[in-house]
């Protein structure tokens, strides 16, 4: 599966994070705990570079507890103040504690010459991460929109969480080619691309194969029939099968079967699944050079 997609708004997201990074202190970036490498955005580390990182690992309650852990141990090796975290209800303390010690040098700085830093946090990550469910979280209140889908964030939005901290909530950032396809096909996977733009029987498909090589024993147990070698399209018919999803005239239908099993593995219905391994850290391209954004 091979996805370019880049659209305007994305260019715009992306220099206005440029614009705004003088204000900044701290940066929280969200990945997804299901794949946190096919969900990080590469340009990252040069786009922040000199700032401090505090990476989290949202959505842990639907990826596997273990990976999860490893990969909090990976980020941590390479320098970063990382957290595994449920934006629903994720440990509020232990996230202000990482950006107070990511921000600490210069407000200790700040403090001896008698000002009192208030702490500006920039939260960052790709579309569908959660990170307006994030802030409202740590806010302890409905302060940004939230949504299902990608691309609700548009704009920069300040939000007061104490007299001395502050989280700037900006849009999903993608970065400009998509030529990976195990991490396009990941992206697509978990909601992060529209799926208005995708052909979702093929991308069900896709994923039903990836579950089989991952959680076989929780798919059978799920939908029965499905834990073979066979195509995508054969498991997607027997998926079918096992909800009688029929048209009328015999056919099964592929179309309601596809919708079923992207938003049941979504909504972490089928198991607790990271699709993504700490080992493939290494020799991750970066665009942060010639993408001419």
């Amino acid at each position: 599966m091979h996805i370019q997609w880049y659209p305007g708004h994305m260019a715009k997201a992306r220099r206005m994070l440029r614009e705004n990074l003088k204000l900044i202190d701290v940066v929280v970036e969200l990945v997804d705990a299901r794949a946190p490498l096919s969900t990080g955005n590469p340009d990252f580390d040069a786009l922040f570079q000199g700032k401090g990182r505090v990476m989290l690992l949202n959505k842990a309650d639907l990826a596997d507890e273990a990976v999860t852990g490893r990969w909090v141990a990976a980020f941590q090796e390479r320098g970063m103040a990382a957290l595994s975290f449920v934006s629903t209800g994720g440990d509020k303390r232990a996230v202000a504690a990482l950006i107070e010690r990511a921000a600490a040098e210069k407000v200790e700085r700040l403090r001896k010459k008698g000002i009192n830093k208030t702490v500006r946090v920039m939260v960052v990550g790709i579309p569908n991460v959660g990170k307006s469910t994030f802030i409202n979280r740590i806010a302890g209140a409905s302060r940004v929109r939230v949504a299902d889908w990608p691309g609700v964030t548009r704009g920069k939005q300040w939000v007061k969480i104490t007299p001395l901290l502050e989280l700037m909530d900006t849009p999903g950032l993608l970065w400009p080619k998509l030529d990976n396809a195990v991490y396009a096909k990941r992206l697509a996977f978990l909601g992060s691309i529209k799926d208005t733009i995708l052909d979702v029987e093929r991308l069900a498909c896709a994923l039903l194969e990836e579950l089989r090589a991952v959680c076989p024993e929780a798919l059978e147990k799920r939908y029965g029939g499905v834990n073979e070698d066979a195509p995508g399209g054969v498991l997607l018919e027997r998926l079918c099968k096992s909800r009688g999803f029929l048209l009328p005239g015999g056919e099964w239908d592929t179309q309601r079967g596809a919708r079923i099993v992207l938003d049941e593995f979504r909504a972490g219905k089928i198991a607790r699944v990271t699709l993504d391994d700490p080992g493939e850290m290494q020799g991750r391209k970066t665009y942060e050079k010639d993408d001419g954004v």
